[in-house]
């Protein structure tokens, strides 16, 4: 498993939120849902996304967008129209004075849009919340990716707006997959396409002994690794290693660990009832004091703290990351 691909498994979507758009000009929408993430493909006509503060990108058939910051942003068929409608958590809809429009903007299952033959058609995706080994990933990216339809080969915008009309046994994990999916292919595009800005360990692959080793480090995070028996386990020597390390992927071999292990010990905090001596375990650490300490330097509050922020969190609605 390339590091891409582990760090890709992690945003995956669980009950996302999910419809497909029908608009008919003229249309504006703010969406001020807090998501962390948020994918729409352009399915037919054309649409504008324009962010807070920056410039207004114009969208045609088959374009894909992901939005990786939480922030309000407007979608619309003019860059300078005033919002019609408001997005907020959850995806409650109403009008920009507080009125409902939950019922009147339904078209049908998974649809929604002011008119069901509307000219601009988009299918909008977004996670309500993220992993802590997705929000890694998340935030090494730049505020939105844009893929040209010219630019992607894949064909799971069709297949998506196929199904996203549908019912049956299976059918929301199906959504659910493709959204991932479609994610995957956004992210993927950056990868291979970013001059600047993309951390080491996204192409830390193209250097198979670093490679492996971050395969060793993903897979069996709990193992007392050193830099000694990663070496040996990819036939460096220690020195060599070490320095392939940090120019693969920009930072030392327990550097990376480390915070590898404290992402994955944020999830198992947030998603599973375990002792913090059990999560610490889980994670390489012997000594629940030594984890505890770790994991309130890195993320400025203690294991027990994490918790009961999630556990708080999950209760308002509010985005986990």
């Amino acid at each position: 498993m390339d590091p891409l691909t582990a760090l890709l498994d992690a945003p995956r979507a669980s009950g996302a939120f999910l419809l497909r758009v029908t608009m008919s000009p003229p249309w504006s929408v703010r969406v001020q849902d807090e998501a962390p993430l948020a994918v729409v493909a352009v399915t037919g006509g054309r649409a504008c996304y324009a962010p807070e503060g920056g410039d207004p990108v114009h969208l045609g058939a088959g374009d894909l967008l992901l939005i990786a910051r939480p922030d309000p942003y407007l979608f619309a068929d003019s860059p300078d129209r005033a919002p019609q409608a408001v997005i907020h958590p959850g995806g409650r809809c109403e009008t920009p004075l507080g009125g409902s429009l939950d019922l009147p903007m339904r078209q049908g299952v998974r649809s929604w849009g002011n008119a069901a033959q509307g000219r601009d058609v988009m299918l909008v995706g977004s996670y309500p919340r993220v992993s802590e080994v997705a929000a890694r990933l998340i935030r090494a990216l730049p505020p939105s990716v844009l893929v040209r339809a010219d630019e992607h080969r894949t064909r799971l915008i069709d297949v998506l707006a196929d199904e996203i009309q549908g019912e049956g046994i299976g059918q929301a994990a199906l959504l659910d997959r493709l959204l991932d999916g479609l994610t995957v292919c956004a992210i993927r595009h950056w990868a291979h396409s970013s001059a600047s800005g993309a951390p080491g360990w996204l192409h830390a692959g193209a250097d198979r002994a670093i490679g492996s080793a971050l395969d060793l480090m993903h897979e069996r995070a709990e193992h007392p690794w050193t830099v000694a028996s990663l070496a040996q386990q990819v036939g460096l020597s220690r020195a060599g290693f070490s320095r392939r390390f940090v120019t693969a992927v920009g930072e030392p071999p327990m550097a990376y660990l480390t915070s590898w292990r404290l992402a994955l010990a944020a999830d198992l905090l947030r998603q599973q009832d375990l002792p913090v001596f059990r999560v610490a375990s889980e994670v390489g650490y012997g000594s629940p004091f030594t984890f505890s300490t770790a994991f309130k330097r890195h993320y400025g509050v203690s294991p027990l703290g994490w918790r009961q922020r999630g556990t708080e969190t999950a209760a308002t609605g509010a985005p986990a990351s």
